[in-house]
């Protein structure tokens, strides 16, 4: 029996009207967020879990596990705007009334069918070149075979891989970051069985080696896919159809988070080319700080999901005051965040100075170190609110934003001298100007609201 659309709207009402962040901002975002934090901690987990079972194997195939999860992992991350897009359409809907509120099933449909063609082209269309990549990132013989047998199995799971990521987003717009956190741990703890069955062997099965770890993988990756999907479709009901300009949206959505990703990355790369153009121990202290820097950009992830979907919630419900105070509360935990990390590793600058630098390059590491701990709150700022345009679906923004400050940070980095002592401190110091204009423009365009802002003062 179809429900009548007056009592659709009604309910929907009800909800956006009793939401519990209304009555506890602060706890609200917190319980959303820590799920999403697990999951993205866990999520990785399956390359660590790989690792640690094929180094046992020798330093080729090891080294060769290590270039097809780089090449993977750069190939993968042009198609994380399948789930942002996902992520922010269903957010909407669900805080929409009337005939928006039903447009989340059309999204995810959409979505989930581009993730498929999309994961089956590619794997078709990138077989062909495997020894070219793997050669390109420097495999050779032993290291080279290996590397393209593990390829050649985990994209048979490319299509899992991206219905996951659009899976995932579906999720969290409902607000249900919990499911996304129980597939992340069952993926690993089942990729973890399968590397001890299918890489060494055990009775009747033979052992595979490299081959065993990319099938223990693809294989988990497609129970994950499965799990994610048939979540999305309880949590929505029955997919829609698709619709030709719901899917050229999604393409708009994802040209402009691609360049904006390609942009952040091209400003990564030039940091670490200044950083070992300015000598091995400068590149080996660069190393480093940046990995930690990887790493917090986990945590503060998290807030940026949350304030993606809270944000997108209430703006669809046309409550954009709720969704400005969405947006500060993120912000804000962001930023306390932000400080906590910012005391933690400074206080533990020898600590991941033993853990980490090379005695060679311990000269070079304090400095550096200290720029990028004292700009953490900064780039909390400039993650969160990352989050938040994402929920009001200003992605063109975010990317000239990006492009902006990566200009400057480019122009800044040039400037550097790196045959002088002290660069690598000058390399971080453009570092953190490079994420203050990121900050500034986030920032900015919710307060006071500069130009076109969705969540400008009305």
């Amino acid at each position: 029996m179809r429900v009548p659309l007056r009592s659709t709207c009604a309910v929907v009402r009800e909800e956006v009207d009793t939401h519990p962040f209304l009555r506890a901002p602060h706890r609200t975002m917190l319980s959303l967020s820590v799920p999403v934090l697990l999951s993205l901690i866990a999520e990785p987990l399956t390359g660590v879990a790989d690792t640690a079972f094929v180094a046992r194997l020798g330093a080729g195939p090891a080294a060769a596990l290590g270039v097809a999860t780089v090449l993977l992992s750069s190939i993968f991350w042009v198609f994380n705007f399948l789930g942002i897009g996902t992520q922010t359409a269903v957010a909407r809907a669900h805080g929409a009334t009337g005939a928006a509120a039903h447009g989340a099933a059309e999204a995810v449909a959409t979505a989930l069918v581009a993730a498929l063609a999309s994961g089956t082209l590619l794997a078709l269309l990138v077989w062909p070149f495997l020894d070219t990549l793997a050669a390109f990132m420097g495999a050779g013989d032993a290291v080279l075979a290996d590397a393209v047998v593990y390829l050649r199995i985990r994209l048979v799971a490319a299509p899992a891989v991206l219905a996951t990521i659009v899976a995932f987003g579906a999720l969290r717009g409902r607000q249900d970051m919990r499911t996304p956190f129980r597939v992340a741990v069952t993926v690993n703890v089942v990729n973890v069985v399968l590397d001890a069955l299918l890489i060494f062997g055990a009775g009747p099965v033979p052992a595979l080696g490299v081959a065993g770890a990319a099938w223990a993988t693809s294989a988990s990756q497609i129970v994950g896919a499965a799990w994610a999907v048939a979540a999305a479709w309880r949590a929505l009901g029955p997919f829609a159809r698709v619709r030709l300009r719901t899917l050229v949206g999604l393409l708009v959505v994802g040209r402009d988070l691609v360049l904006r990703t390609a942009l952040l990355l091209a400003f990564l790369l030039l940091a670490t080319r200044a950083a070992t153009h300015a000598g091995a121990d400068a590149g080996a202290a660069h190393q480093a700080v940046r990995q930690v820097w990887t790493l917090t950009a986990l945590l503060l992830d998290a807030y940026a999901a949350t304030a993606q979907t809270l944000v997108g919630f209430f703006l669809g419900a046309g409550r954009v005051a709720v969704a400005r105070r969405a947006a500060a509360t993120g912000c804000q935990w962001g930023a306390a965040t932000g400080v906590l990390l910012a005391l933690a590793m400074l206080a533990g600058t020898r600590q991941v100075e033993w853990l980490l630098v090379p005695a060679a390059a311990a000269g070079a590491f304090p400095a550096a170190w200290t720029v990028a701990a004292l700009a953490q709150p900064l780039n909390a700022l400039s993650f969160v609110t990352d989050g938040v345009h994402w929920g009001t679906g200003d992605f063109r923004y975010l990317r000239n934003a990006m492009l902006a400050a990566t200009l400057a940070g480019a122009l800044l980095l040039a400037l550097v001298d790196v045959g002088t002592p002290g660069a690598l401190l000058r390399i971080w110091l453009a570092t953190a100007s490079w994420i203050a204009v990121r900050a500034a423009f986030g920032v900015l365009r919710v307060w006071p609201g500069i130009g076109r802002a969705p969540l400008g003062a009305r």
